[in-house]
């Protein structure tokens, strides 16, 4: 098979197992939890895992690969870069959104915050993600960002990413067992290390999210469905007496007459 047709093979899993994190965590809160309300109630608190697994896994994991879908190839780079850039902050922003939601329901339950491990590693990726969005759009968004610091920056972009995403599933991996903890030693009915059918059915659920993950992982691990780069588009950006223009470069010799 050629190389397209070896990627889509693995792009078409990543994105069927994304929307399947999503229907699965929507489902588990809803199912049960009681559903969703905004009134700093338990309901309140089952928009956190939806969000956060929308924003910082799933949102995240698909803007990350954004870049290796080959049609993207065949157009300006530019382009990518600003729908990359905007997923990556509607999924900073979804993750915040989770925050509040969960501060919101602890500070209406008198329930202390920051005490878990799990909200110290989810709150330390929260921050990374915020300051990679930045760094992102200083590094190679911005006209007046010097080539040397871009060509410097994207190795640590590169790896901020990763490891942000690595973060990202210790976060939900915690949160979802943290969850169950709770819920299933408080709750009359059978424990937690019983198996009932929310215990099996949220451990598969982490289980999905450690597939997507890897899924993405093994996307961004082949080097030949890297976006070829052309000299005209990593060419900085300078300014004359009237406007910004891009100084492109051309691979048509010039012929003098």
């Amino acid at each position: 098979m050629s190389p397209p047709v070896l990627f889509w093979v693995g792009y078409v899993p990543c994105l069927c197992s994304g929307l399947l994190c999503l229907l699965a965590v929507s489902f588990w809160s809803a199912r049960w939890h009681g559903g969703f309300s905004w009134d700093g109630s338990a309901l309140q608190f089952n928009w956190h895992p939806v969000l956060m697994v929308a924003g910082l896994v799933v949102l995240y994991g698909n803007a990350v690969v954004l870049f290796r879908v080959p049609f993207t190839w065949r157009q300006k780079k530019l382009t990518w870069k600003l729908v990359h850039g905007s997923l990556m902050l509607l999924a900073l922003l979804l993750s915040v959104l989770g925050l509040c939601a969960v501060f919101d329901n602890h500070r209406s339950s008198n329930i202390p915050d920051m005490y878990s491990l799990h909200s110290w590693v989810g709150i330390c990726t929260v921050i990374m993600f915020a300051f990679q969005w930045l760094l992102g759009l200083a590094g190679f968004l911005l006209p007046c960002s010097p080539p040397r610091f871009r060509s410097n920056l994207k190795p640590v972009h590169v790896w901020m990413g990763k490891a942000i995403l690595i973060l990202s599933l210790t976060s939900c991996i915690s949160g979802i067992n943290e969850q169950l903890f709770f819920t299933l030693t408080t709750q009359d009915g059978k424990p937690y290390n019983s198996l009932p059918a929310e215990a099996k059915f949220a451990n598969s659920l982490g289980l999905l999210i450690v597939a997507f993950v890897l899924v993405v992982f093994g996307i961004l691990s082949n080097d030949d469905w890297q976006r070829p780069e052309t000299h005209h588009e990593s060419a900085p950006v300078s300014m004359d007496e009237n406007s910004i223009v891009f100084r492109f470069s051309t691979s048509i010799p010039r012929v003098h007459v």
